[in-house]
């Protein structure tokens, strides 16, 4: 009698981020050059110090409350893919499909082309790399210096993450830290300016647009130097002691953000006063400039540089994690869920993404439209997702729960109601790009059907 033939086991992901990895994903993903550039556009907005701080401190506790939202469901559902997860167990397939098809198509993309041509840019601040703009190929269209490397960047660190989510998780944690020292230093160099004087706590700038608009401006400004904080949960699939590593990481990582951004604003309000921060470019590198000259703004550049690198590393490995989960359940294309055999990563996945990238950075000239498309649809799912915590207590009161968000109903509550206030004005502001955002999602549905009648022939 013949024997059956022994099946292979499928690789699957490894658990391969400590803690440690944990925190710098969140800290690391968060801070990308939105410190270093906002605190101009908050003073245009609402015209005093006082207000900047409290845009400040208002959206950095929004996102706290976001994150012990994210910690409870991330630490009960730990499987890759995070928000598409919950939305897909809380609303059901099509709306977690809808998710992950926002996201693979235009979020996570065009956040990738967004932080290396911003990466580049940096870099074009150097006097010897100022051949960066300088057109490369002219046939049959323009490539210049600057988007090849962009181009590099991006690949490179797409490259890392096929590689081992353990050595991206490294860089991710080395690199961190190294930015978290660069930030520290900008803060003292900043409070060392013998000109510097804490009567600038209280200037105004008499220009700015104010009112509730101008907060709420400021606010969503905020917001966007905040953002990032939820990728952590996008790779719990691959975190140790997700039940325990996930709220450490999300709480403390987004607490250990608020404070660098505040004493951040607090160094570069010291040194200029809300005219100079409002009609300045990079805010931060004009104050260090103030006080070391060239060598302070070369500081400033070199820490917005390291910033950016490290948030695309963040954005890349927690990116490829949407299309893998949602190809795993067998409504994307079957590639997209395979599991490197050597490394354990989702190696299509990640190249799939990291090609849609490149075609941002080498074609689609106004990416940043592209992005702005997905604006008002992260927010509608950042609100979307949250609300499953009210849902999964209701349908599953006994289930296994290692850590429930303080504050239960209200935290998610405000949460949710901030994510719904600022879709208001995110639409009511850039109507165009929330309208055609809206589309985009709404193309994703006939896609959708298509691969559930191919699942189930």
């Amino acid at each position: 009698m013949a024997m059956p033939q022994a099946t292979e086991a499928q690789p699957e992901l490894a658990r391969d981020l400590r803690l440690s990895h944990a925190i710098a994903v969140v800290v690391g993903t968060i801070i990308g050059s939105g410190i270093f550039l906002v605190p101009a556009d908050m003073m245009q907005a609402v015209g005093s110090a006082k207000l900047v701080y409290l845009a400040w401190f208002v959206g950095g506790l929004l996102s706290f409350f976001g994150a012990l939202t994210y910690a409870e469901l991330g630490a009960m559902k730990p499987q890759a893919g995070g928000e598409y997860v919950y939305v897909r167990d809380g609303y059901g397939p099509l709306a977690g499909f809808l998710y992950a098809w926002t996201w693979f198509l235009i979020a996570k993309p065009a956040s990738i082309a967004t932080l290396a041509t911003g990466f580049v840019r940096v870099l074009g601040n150097f006097s010897a790399l100022n051949f960066l703009p300088k057109n490369l190929v002219t046939v049959p269209f323009h490539v210049t210096y600057g988007q090849l490397l962009a181009v590099a960047a991006a690949l490179l660190i797409s490259l890392l993450n096929y590689v081992g989510v353990k050595k991206a998780g490294d860089f991710q944690l080395i690199f961190t830290v190294l930015k978290i020292v660069i930030i520290l230093s900008i803060v003292l160099i900043g409070f060392s300016y013998a000109s510097g004087t804490w009567q600038n706590f209280a200037g105004t700038y008499s220009s700015a647009a104010g009112g509730m608009a101008g907060f709420m401006a400021a606010l969503v400004a905020a917001l966007w130097a905040y953002d990032g904080w939820n990728d952590l949960n996008m790779v719990s699939g691959e975190i140790r002691e997700p039940e325990r590593s996930i709220p450490i990481g999300l709480i403390v990582g987004v607490a250990t953000v608020g404070i660098l951004y505040m004493l951040m604003n607090a160094a570069v309000q010291y040194v200029l006063p809300a005219s100079a921060v409002a009609s300045s470019l990079r805010p931060a590198s004009d104050a260090t400039a103030a006080v070391l000259g060239n060598v302070g703004a070369a500081i400033v550049s070199a820490g917005m540089a390291i910033s950016m690198l490290v948030a695309m590393n963040g954005t890349i490995m927690s990116g490829a994690r949407i299309p893998f989960a949602v190809a795993r359940d067998r409504y994307f294309f079957s590639a997209l869920a395979e599991v490197h055999p050597r490394f354990h990563t989702p190696s299509v996945a990640i190249i799939a993404q990291a090609a849609l990238a490149v075609i941002l950075l080498l074609f689609g000239g106004s990416f940043r439209q592209f992005f702005s498309l997905a604006i008002f649809a992260e927010w509608l799912f950042y609100m979307v997702a949250a609300s499953t915590v009210f849902l999964f207590r209701r349908r599953d009161p006994q289930a296994p729960r290692p850590y429930r968000v303080w504050g239960y109903p209200l935290v998610p509550c405000l949460f949710v109601l901030a994510a719904a206030v600022l879709l208001y004005y995110t639409f009511r502001g850039n109507w165009p790009n929330s309208g055609y955002g809206s589309l985009v999602i709404l193309a994703g549905i006939p896609v959708f059907y298509a691969f559930a009648r191919k699942r189930t022939a």
